[in-house]
C-alpha cells in the first residue's frame, strides 16, 4: 500500500462535470489500496474573479484582506470535491490549510510554509478516508493565527510539502497538459513530452511547457527526495517524472526556510582563454566553439560580453592539460578575425593559466536576490578580485585567481555556513541523460549594461547588493574581459538582466550608487534562449550546435552565459521565437513520426 498526494489545478476542478471526472480518478487510486490525500486548488478562474471583486471596491487592497477573500476559492474546491467522493461512495473529508496544520510565516500573499503537522491527515487516512485539501493556504504561527497564503504556484507547493511531511511514496501534479514538454507547444507546434527530467533541469527549465510546476515545488521535492509525477487529468498516460537527488537528512521544521546554498565547489585545474574585440554579427561563436569542439576540447564556463562598437569579447574556461589545443584554436581564428574588422581594432587571445572556479550551490537560492550579492561582498571582504562570473537557477559560479583559493573557500564556508563539496552539489540523478533536455525562451526580461566599473575588490557585491536591498532578482551577469584604463584606474563593463517589470526599480536603485561606474545603458529589445540538460557535461559540441543553429538562421549573438548544465543566448527580441525553433529543429527535440 503506498501513500499518494494528488494535486489537481484550477482547470482540472473548473466544473462540476470536471469534479466529477477527477473524484473518479481518485477513487480508483483509493481503490488500489493506497493512502491518498488530494490537493486542489480554486475552480477555473474562481481567483482572477475575486481578486477583480477586490478591485472594484479599493484600487488598494489590504493583503490580509486578500488572503482572507482568496482563500475562499479553495475551500469551495475541496467541499465540492469531497461532496463528489463521497457520492462515489467513497469516505472522504474535506479540510482547510489551517486544519491540516500548514504553518507559515506571517507574510500576507506570499508566505513561506514554516512546518506542516500531520497527524490529522494521518488519522483520517488510517480510517480509509481521502482527505482533501485546500491549497495555496495556510495559517500563521504565533498567536493571531492569521490565513496566510503562498503566493504564485501555492497549489504546488502545499502538494509537495504535505508529501514531504508524510513520506509519500510520490507526488502527482495533474494538469490540462500531458506532462512537461521539451519547449513551451504555444510557440513550437511539434514540442514533444519528455518521460523524465531530473530536478535541477527542471529548476532551470521553470518556464518550460506553460509553466506546468512551480519552482518552490521542485525545490522542495529536490531537498526532500520527494518523486514527482506531472501527468494529464484527461488521460492515463504516465506524464513525466521528476527525479530527484538521494536527499541529505532534513528537519521538516523550517521547511521553506532550509539553507539557500547547500555547500561551495572549487576547482583549481581551470585556465581562462579570452577572445577580446571580435567582430559582433552572427557565426564569429558558432565558429569558434566549432573547432573548439572538432578539436575535442571541453569548455566549461562561457561568456560574451556586450558589444562594443562592432566588436566584443568572448572568454572561456577550460582544465589546465587541454589549454596548448584551445589557445591553438584560438591563435588560428583570430588572423581571420582581424581581417574581418572594418577598423583598426584587432582580435587579441588573452590566456591566464594561473585561474580557480568557486562556486556556491544550491536549489534554495531560487527567488532569493541577496544570495548571489552575499557571495560578491564575502570574496570582496576577503579582497579577492572576481575575474568571470556565471549564474543559473541553482549555482552562481566565479573565477578567481588561484592564489586565493584556500582564502575564498574559507570565506564561503563560513559566511553561508556550509562545507566544500567534494562531489557537485547536485549530482546527475539520471545515468544516461541526453545532451539537452529542453529549450525555453524568455522575453520578458530587459538587460542593464554598467560601463567602466572600476576593477576592484567590493564592486559586484556594491551593485548587485543595492538591488538585493529592493528585492530585484537578477538572472544573467556578465562581466566583460575587456580592461579599459580610465583616469588611471582599470575598469571592466558588468551586464545582467532582469524582469521588465523590474526595470524602473533596477534603475532607481542603481542611481543610489554615488560612484564605481560611468554609465548605464538599458536595453528592452532582447530574449533569452537556454538549451538545458544534465548530459551536456562532457559533451564539447553541445555549445558549437547551438550556436550554429542561430548563426545559420543569421541570427546575432547579444550575451553568452553557461553553467554546468545549461547555455543562455540573448538575442533581439523580434528574432527570439525564430532562434527557438531553430535549436529546438537542432537538437532534435521535436516529435518524431
Amino acid at each position: 500500500m503506498a501513500l499518494i498526494v494528488q494535486k489537481y489545478g484550477g482547470t482540472s476542478v473548473g466544473s462540476v462535470e470536471r469534479i466529477q471526472t477527477v473524484a473518479q480518478r481518485i477513487q480508483k487510486t483509493a481503490q488500489k489500496g493506497n493512502q491518498v490525500v488530494v490537493v486542489v486548488s480554486a475552480m477555473g478562474k474562481t481567483t482572477d474573479t475575486l481578486v477583480k471583486l477586490a478591485s472594484e471596491i479599493s484600487p488598494d487592497p489590504c493583503r490580509r484582506e486578500m488572503d482572507m477573500l482568496l482563500s475562499t476559492g479553495e475551500q469551495v474546491s475541496i467541499a465540492l470535491m469531497s461532496m463528489a467522493l463521497q457520492q462515489l461512495g467513497q469516505p472522504a473529508i474535506s479540510l482547510t490549510g489551517a486544519q491540516v496544520g500548514i504553518v507559515t510565516e506571517a507574510e500576507h500573499s506570499r508566505a513561506r510554509i514554516l512546518s506542516i503537522k500531520p497527524h490529522r491527515i494521518q488519522r483520517h487516512l488510517d480510517r480509509g478516508e481521502v482527505v482533501v485539501v485546500a491549497g495555496f493556504q495556510g495559517i500563521s504561527n504565533g498567536t493571531e493565527l492569521e490565513i496566510t497564503t503562498l503566493g504564485r504556484g501555492g497549489s504546488d507547493t502545499s502538494a509537495v510539502a504535505i508529501a514531504a511531511s508524510l513520506k509519500a511514496s510520490c507526488c502527482e501534479i495533474y494538469t490540462d497538459v500531458p506532462g512537461i514538454l521539451t519547449t513551451d507547444p504555444r510557440l513550437v507546434r511539434d514540442a514533444q513530452l519528455m518521460d523524465e527530467i531530473t530536478c535541477d533541469e527542471m529548476l532551470e527549465l521553470a518556464s518550460l511547457g506553460a509553466k506546468v510546476l512551480h519552482p518552490r515545488a521542485v525545490e522542495i521535492a529536490r531537498n526532500y527526495g520527494i518523486p514527482l509525477v506531472v501527468r494529464s487529468s484527461w488521460s492515463e498516460a504516465p506524464g513525466t517524472r521528476v527525479l530527484s537527488p538521494i536527499p541529505k537528512p532534513r528537519s521538516l521544521e523550517g521547511l521553506e526556510l532550509t539553507k539557500a546554498v547547500d555547500g561551495v565547489e572549487f576547482d583549481r585545474d581551470q585556465a581562462k582563454v579570452a577572445l577580446l574585440r571580435v567582430p559582433d554579427r552572427p557565426g564569429v561563436a558558432a565558429r569558434l566553439f566549432g573547432e573548439i569542439a572538432h578539436q575535442q576540447v571541453d569548455v566549461d564556463l562561457i561568456i560574451q560580453s556586450i558589444h562594443e562598437g562592432n566588436s566584443n569579447d568572448i572568454a572561456f574556461t577550460v582544465v589546465k592539460n587541454v589549454l596548448t589545443k584551445a589557445e591553438a584554436v584560438a591563435e588560428a581564428i583570430a588572423p581571420a578575425l582581424r581581417n574581418s574588422l572594418t577598423n583598426s581594432n584587432e582580435a587579441e587571445v588573452m590566456v591566464e593559466k594561473g585561474a580557480a572556479k568557486i562556486a556556491i550551490a544550491g536549489a534554495g537560492m531560487i527567488g532569493r536576490p541577496g544570495i548571489a550579492a552575499k557571495m560578491f561582498k564575502t570574496l570582496a571582504d576577503a579582497q579577492i578580485n572576481i575575474e568571470m562570473i556565471a549564474t543559473s537557477e541553482v549555482k552562481v559560479s566565479c573565477v578567481i585567481a588561484q592564489q586565493d583559493g584556500d582564502r575564498a573557500i574559507d570565506a564561503l564556508c563560513n559566511a553561508f555556513d556550509v562545507q566544500l563539496s567534494t562531489v557537485p552539489v547536485a549530482p546527475k540523478t539520471v545515468e544516461v541523460s541526453p545532451p539537452v533536455r529542453g529549450v525555453a525562451l524568455d522575453s520578458q526580461q530587459a538587460q542593464i549594461a554598467l560601463l567602466h566599473v572600476k576593477d576592484k575588490p567590493g564592486m559586484a557585491a556594491s551593485i548587485f547588493g543595492v538591488l538585493a536591498d529592493n528585492n530585484i532578482s537578477v538572472d544573467t551577469i556578465i562581466q566583460s574581459q575587456r580592461c579599459r584604463i580610465i583616469d588611471g584606474i582599470p575598469t571592466r563593463d558588468i551586464a545582467f538582466t532582469v524582469a521588465q517589470g523590474d526595470l524602473q526599480a533596477a534603475q532607481t536603485a542603481l542611481e543610489t550608487l554615488s560612484e564605481g561606474f560611468s554609465q548605464v545603458i538599458v536595453d528592452t529589445d532582447i530574449a533569452k534562449v537556454s538549451i538545458v540538460g544534465a548530459g551536456m557535461v562532457g559533451q564539447p559540441g553541445i555549445a558549437a550546435k547551438f550556436f550554429e543553429a542561430l548563426a545559420k538562421d543569421k541570427i546575432n549573438i547579444k550575451m553568452i552565459a553557461t553553467s554546468e548544465i545549461k547555455i543562455s543566448c540573448v538575442v533581439a527580441k523580434e528574432e527570439g521565437i525564430k532562434a527557438l525553433k531553430a535549436v529546438h529543429q537542432a537538437f532534435e527535440l521535436a516529435k518524431r513520426g
